[in-house]
């Protein structure tokens, strides 16, 4: 099957995807989205006759217009028109979407909401969403499990359905790998490093022994530590919501592992999101990266027509998930009812199939894995790698754990505070630690 670019990357820290979307992504309207005006009994809202438009708010190209979506729903509900609203910068659109919730006024009727912040969301706004557990077309049986927690509330409602997911991979350089005398076949690596990611660091020391000058063999240490901290049980909050970024074993040793890639000199020293790391693809600074679903897009667009075959995919050591997103319905909607049928086909396995095969946006929907969009896509540009059966192995293998209210900006100072200091200045993994923890406890006012 053909395959068609990502271009709309939802990772874990919102300054970083705020860089993103400005720079890579398709704009949008840089206004707080238009309060759609009523909808009278046979009014013609949309100019052709029909009685209700809904509204769908979004951030930066979020890929469901695009890949056609709105208009097949449109064919097949004669009676609705959709327009949708967008703002090209997440950290925009979601404290707009905050405020306008706790407003009741200025919403659209289905909200995007970033994985990022669903459990903020959840905590604090529930009250103004609507359940659609059992909206119309709804099966939890076809959703990840992880995936539909990450919405529910404690007494069982859930307040958003899945759309995308970032199960991960790791995406290489043929040609490096085979320059420093490694295995350059992906299912041999796979094999080489699977089940402990430490597995990788010694991938990445014989690397260095051999490596191609000026080639390093990952891009960034904040880039394996967000890594194996997306594949834990236990984050940085613990099932009660009491932050444990501190004391949870699991981060420390994510950490750790981190900081010896920076020690060993195993990185390029670069920060993700910004335009050295992109020059990174282009230039062909590094040998290997963690590899969430939706970056293949964004390695595609940044490598250019000279990494094509070059880079190629195998199995993460471990699964792990980054990024995503949901689709919410404000209770204070006009058109309840119809807004919620429209979330939940829009994220229906068969949509979301038809999203993954146009846009590269990996399912949340476990039933669209066995799907012939997913379970047989290839992708060109990595070698024809079947990305379809990596990424579908590793999102059923990812732990559910607990997502907090602020997982984004802890995972944001941890990465950018602490890990990118001892990546690029060489401060001690204990000094930069530390220095992360008082930054962590000063956001969050602790």
């Amino acid at each position: 099957m053909g395959w068609r670019t990502a271009t709309r990357p939802r990772g874990r820290r919102r300054r970083a995807l705020a860089l993103l979307l400005a720079a890579a992504l398709l704009g949008g309207c840089a206004t707080d989205p238009p309060v759609p005006p009523a909808a009278g009994s046979g009014e013609a809202v949309d100019g052709s006759g029909r009685p209700v438009t809904l509204t769908v708010g979004v951030y930066g190209t979020f890929g469901l217009k695009e890949a056609g979506l709105y208009d097949t729903y449109m064919r097949l509900h004669p009676d609705i028109a959709i327009r949708q609203t967008s703002l090209a910068r997440a950290d925009v659109y979601y404290p707009q979407l905050l405020t306008h919730l706790t407003a009741g006024a200025g919403l659209a009727d289905v909200q995007a909401v970033e994985v990022g912040n669903i459990a903020e969301v959840v905590d604090t706004q529930a009250g103004r969403l609507v359940d659609l557990a059992h909206a119309p077309g709804v099966e939890e049986s076809a959703f990840l499990p992880w995936k539909w927690a990450q919405a529910r509330t404690e007494d069982g409602r859930v307040l958003g359905l899945g759309t995308d997911i970032g199960p991960l991979a790791v995406c290489y350089r043929k040609d490096h790998f085979a320059a420093a005398g490694l295995p350059t076949d992906r299912e041999e690596l796979g094999r080489l490093w699977a089940g402990d990611w430490r597995k990788y660091l010694e991938t990445g020391r014989r690397f260095a022994e051999r490596a191609p000058e000026g080639v390093a063999f990952t891009d960034s240490a904040s880039g394996v530590m967000a890594a194996v901290i997306s594949g834990a049980r236990l984050r940085y909050y613990d099932a009660e919501g009491r932050l444990v970024v501190a004391v949870n074993p699991a981060v420390r040793a994510a950490w750790d592992l981190g900081a010896e890639f920076a020690e060993h000199g195993l990185t390029a020293r670069l920060q993700q999101f910004t335009p050295d790391w992109d020059q990174g693809f282009a230039h062909g600074r590094f040998a290997s990266i963690a590899c969430p679903a939706w970056m293949l897009g964004y390695i595609q667009d940044k490598g250019g027509p000279g990494g094509e075959g070059k880079w190629d995919i195998a199995r993460a050591p471990r699964p792990g998930n980054w990024g995503g997103s949901f689709l919410v319905v404000p209770a204070a909607g006009r058109h309840v009812e119809e807004a919620a049928r429209l979330a939940a086909w829009l994220t229906a396995p068969e949509q979301q199939a038809v999203l993954f095969e146009r846009r590269g946006s990996f399912p949340s929907a476990e039933a669209a894995f066995g799907l012939p969009q997913v379970r047989g896509a290839r992708h060109p540009y990595f070698g024809d790698a079947p990305v379809g059966r990596i990424y579908s192995a590793a999102a059923m293998g990812v732990p559910v754990a607990p997502v907090g209210p602020k997982d984004g900006l802890v995972n944001q100072i941890l990465s950018d505070t602490g890990m990118l200091q001892v990546d690029q200045t060489g401060r001690s993994p204990e000094s930069a630690w530390r220095a992360a923890m008082k930054a962590i406890d000063n956001a969050l006012d602790r």
